[in-house]
């Protein structure tokens, strides 16, 4: 299926990547990706921030965005993260996952450098001119030093190939301003707030949570888009805990912490990461067994 400004919304999972032993684990990820497949994950999107790409050798990231791709085999969409803080460098990323045959590229406003409006524009203006596949812009300024200014997504919004942009800003007010100035959708990057952005036209989420609790996401998210806001509003509520509680530490640490301990994958991660602190990782048994998304014995 071809990723348009159309169809880009539901619930999209940003997947862990899970490792053993120092090595991406090929076996958790596929039983990663059973979970979501079964549980109605509308998108699948590796290699992002929750996918600790930024540890990932380039081969290893290619690899990853390659198992993915196959292994979904077009059951639902994959958007691979191919985000740079060097936009050269990012040019084999998004050639890769043109060839692998990924239905978009999600991509990160660079970090560290912190871009000029102008810098941001020219960034991904030229990646969208360079490979023909479907970009969905990240903005997510906590983790990278800079945000993309409404104006700037507007500017870049006339490119055919910009498809949407995952809004992490934390801002109602700015997810506000792209939909009021473009005509691309916007789509939540903060769990706690994806049921008040789609309040606002937001038309899903690439979501931490859902790789813990993907059904209820989906239904969540299927839910408001179909207008049944009371069962939409319920269930916010029900993942509302766990959608904070997530992001007690650094994200992915805790999701790490969640699956390993609902026997998903093996809880490791790679430095500059580290397991969680052990007052941390009690409260974080304790939504997960009060929310009961595990058994509580």
């Amino acid at each position: 299926m071809e990723l348009t400004r159309k169809n880009l919304k539901g619930s999209m999972v940003a997947l862990v990547t899970p490792f053993r032993q120092g090595k991406v684990d090929e076996r958790g990820l596929k039983r990663l990706l059973d979970f979501h497949l079964e549980n109605k994950t509308d998108v699948i999107v590796p290699v992002g921030t929750t996918g600790e790409a930024t540890t990932l050798s380039h081969e290893e990231h290619k690899g990853v965005m390659s198992f993915v791709i196959d292994y979904v085999n077009h059951r639902v969409p994959v958007i691979c993260g191919a985000g740079s803080n060097c936009t050269e460098e990012a040019v084999p990323l998004l050639q890769h996952a043109k060839k692998k045959g990924a239905n978009g590229v999600l991509i990160v406003t660079p970090y560290y450098n912190k871009p000029t409006q102008e810098g941001l524009f020219r960034h991904y203006e030229f990646l969208a001119k360079r490979v023909d596949i479907p970009i969905v812009l990240y903005n997510v300024p906590g983790r990278t030093g800079v945000s993309i200014a409404p104006e700037t997504v507007a500017r870049l919004a006339k490119l055919p190939n910009i498809v949407g942009i995952k809004e992490a800003s934390g801002s109602l007010e700015q997810a506000m301003r792209i939909i009021q100035l473009c005509d691309i959708p916007v789509v939540s990057g903060e769990d706690s707030l994806t049921l008040p952005l789609l309040s606002v036209g937001a038309m899903g989420v690439i979501s931490v949570v859902a790789n813990v609790a993907p059904k209820k996401m989906h239904d969540m998210v299927t839910a408001y888009l179909d207008e049944d806001i009371k069962k939409a509003r319920a269930l916010h509520y029900e993942l509302f805990d766990l959608s904070k509680v997530l992001f007690i530490e650094t994200n992915p640490i805790p999701v790490k912490t969640a699956l390993s301990i609902m026997g998903m994958i093996s809880n490791e991660l790679r430095l500059p990461l580290c397991e969680m602190k052990s007052e941390n990782r009690k409260e974080l048994l304790k939504v997960l067994k009060e929310g009961r998304f595990i058994q509580s014995n």
